[in-house]
Formats: structure tokens, C-alpha cells, sequence
């Protein structure tokens, strides 16, 4: 007898976790503190729920392993979309090409990122942990894309952007970090607006306003169309982010079923498994036709290319 109430309660011990997870993840809850950094693992906590299942079916304790099953069905809803094309029937404007990179307080390798941008030539180019000394070094990209709404700064506060087509400066978003704005004239008459998008992350207690308030400041959907592309120290598991989709964006990467496809950290860069926290959302009214993560040495994020066709 003791053996099984120690079983069962070993079983429930395992279970009880995951289903608070689901519970704050699939109820839009963004919870205290440290939830906002554990939240950016649900597709590992998804896929361990799995393993929590079958042991509680190994072991025959059926009703800790009916919630298993509610809890790795509520996880693999909220998750597995992201690994799927959504289909979209390709839009009939011009295409935009769409380059996201976080330099890592200005370290990235300045030539690496020059053969990136050479390799594949973007239309726009957003730059993230822009430090004035990374700046000057940006010689080639400027000859690429020669137009520029820069806003370097120390440490991790600075961004830009960068467009082979006519950019005009817009009021910058500035809650800690300076998120560059502007608006790309592009060829055909549209003009799209660009946000290099970088809140600060939720390392910490007191930082979790700040990071909720940067991605808030963020432009909704509707209206202009725009492109958001950068590090959103987010992932598709923050309700902040979920909102801002649900504002009229959708992400390139889960829109062409690339969604698990890690970001940040480098191999190297820390012993964190790999989350998605850099994306592109393009406007609603845009179309998702390519999307890729490449790698680039001197930082621990990995730069994210979209292609889009304007509406």
C-alpha cells in the first residue's frame, strides 16, 4: 500500500507542474516573475508533458494521467501550429526583403555581416545592441543600403535601420532600450513603416515592466503597413506577443511553418537551450513567401531574413 500511495503521489509530483504551465499558458497568463523567461521554453515543456503522459499510463495511475493527456493536448495546441505552413495565397505587390540582426553590443563580426547582407541582398536591414563604434564600422552595408535612420548607443540601447530605398525618421520608441523607427518609400508608391524592434528582456523582477512596456509601445496593425523586425526578446509564448499578432501581424517564421527554428542563444554563446525570441512580423496584409536563420559570428543571437510581398 505504501508503495502505491508513494507512486502515485511521485506521479502527481510530475503531472502538477506541467499543468500549471498549461494552465498559465493556454489561459493568456503572463504570472509573476521568473514566468516571462520560463515561458519562452513551452515547446520543451510541451514536449516533456509527453513523457509525464506515457509514465502515467506506464503506471497505470489513470487519473493523473487523464490530466496528462488534457495537459499535453492544451501544450501541443499551443505549440505545434508554429510548425506549419499557414498556406497563404501570395500577395500581388511588390516583394520586400527583410533582414533582422542583434549585434551583441556592437561585437558581431562587421564582415560576416556584410557578406550576409551581400549574400541575401535585403531591401531593409534592422539592427539591434547598436553601439557608436559598431556604426562606423558599417562602411560596405552603407554602400548597400544607403540610406539609414541610425540611433547608436552604449551598451545594449541602440539600433538602426538601414534601406536601398528612401527612408524618412519617425519618433523613436524609447523605454530603456531605442527601438529605430522610419518610413521606407519604396519604388512602387507604397510606404511601409520599419521598427527595429528591441525591448529590454525580463532578466530580472524589476525589468519585467520594462520589457511589457516596450512591446506594448509597439505599433498595432491596421492602417500604414508596417514590418516589425528585431529581437523581441519574446516568443510566440508571451501574451504580449500573442497580442501584438493578434493586432493585425503575422510571423514569418510560423508562417511558413519555421516557428521552432532557434534564434538565440548561438552554440557557444550559453548552455540555454534554444529559443525563438528574434522574428519579423510582417502586416497582416502581407504575404510570408521565404523565411530563414542564419548564423553570424561575434554574437549569440542569429540574424532572421523574411521575404514579403507588399499588399
Amino acid at each position: 500500500m505504501r508503495v502505491r500511495v508513494l507512486v502515485s503521489g511521485l506521479v502527481w509530483l510530475a503531472v502538477t507542474p506541467f499543468a500549471a504551465w498549461a494552465v498559465l499558458r493556454v489561459g493568456g497568463f503572463e504570472g509573476p516573475w521568473p514566468w516571462a523567461p520560463v515561458a519562452a521554453y513551452t515547446p520543451y515543456a510541451a514536449a516533456a508533458s509527453v513523457l509525464v503522459l506515457v509514465g502515467a499510463a506506464a503506471l497505470r495511475r489513470w487519473t493523473a494521467g487523464a490530466v496528462a493527456l488534457v495537459v499535453a493536448v492544451a501544450l501541443a495546441a499551443a505549440v505545434l501550429p508554429r510548425g506549419v505552413s499557414d498556406g497563404a495565397v501570395p500577395a500581388r505587390g511588390r516583394e520586400l526583403r527583410v533582414l533582422a540582426a542583434n549585434l551583441m553590443v556592437g561585437s558581431a563580426d562587421p564582415e560576416e555581416l556584410t557578406a550576409l547582407v551581400t549574400r541575401l541582398r535585403p531591401d531593409v536591414l534592422t539592427l539591434q545592441e547598436l553601439t557608436p563604434e559598431a556604426a562606423e564600422r558599417l562602411g560596405e552595408i552603407r554602400r548597400a543600403l544607403p540610406h539609414a535612420v541610425e540611433l547608436p548607443g552604449p551598451g545594449a540601447s541602440g539600433s538602426g535601420v538601414y534601406s536601398r530605398y528612401p527612408l524618412t525618421a519617425a519618433e523613436p520608441i524609447t523605454i530603456r532600450f531605442t527601438q529605430a523607427r522610419a518610413v521606407l518609400a519604396e519604388p512602387g508608391g507604397a510606404r511601409v513603416e520599419i521598427v527595429s524592434v528591441h525591448p529590454c528582456p525580463p532578466k530580472r523582477r524589476e525589468s519585467l515592466t520594462c520589457w511589457r512596456a516596450g512591446l506594448d509601445a509597439l505599433p498595432r496593425g491596421g492602417g500604414q503597413p508596417r514590418v516589425l523586425a528585431g529581437d523581441f526578446n519574446a516568443t510566440l509564448d508571451h501574451q504580449p506577443l500573442r497580442a501584438l499578432l493578434a493586432a493585425g501581424y503575422r510571423d514569418a517564421g510560423d508562417a511558413t511553418g519555421q516557428g521552432f527554428t532557434a534564434t538565440w542563444p548561438q552554440p557557444g554563446y550559453s548552455r540555454f537551450p534554444g529559443v525563438v525570441i528574434d522574428h519579423v512580423l510582417a502586416d497582416a496584409r502581407m504575404t510570408v513567401t521565404s523565411y530563414g536563420v542564419h548564423p553570424l559570428a561575434g554574437t549569440d543571437h542569429r540574424p532572421v531574413f523574411a521575404v514579403l510581398k507588399l499588399p
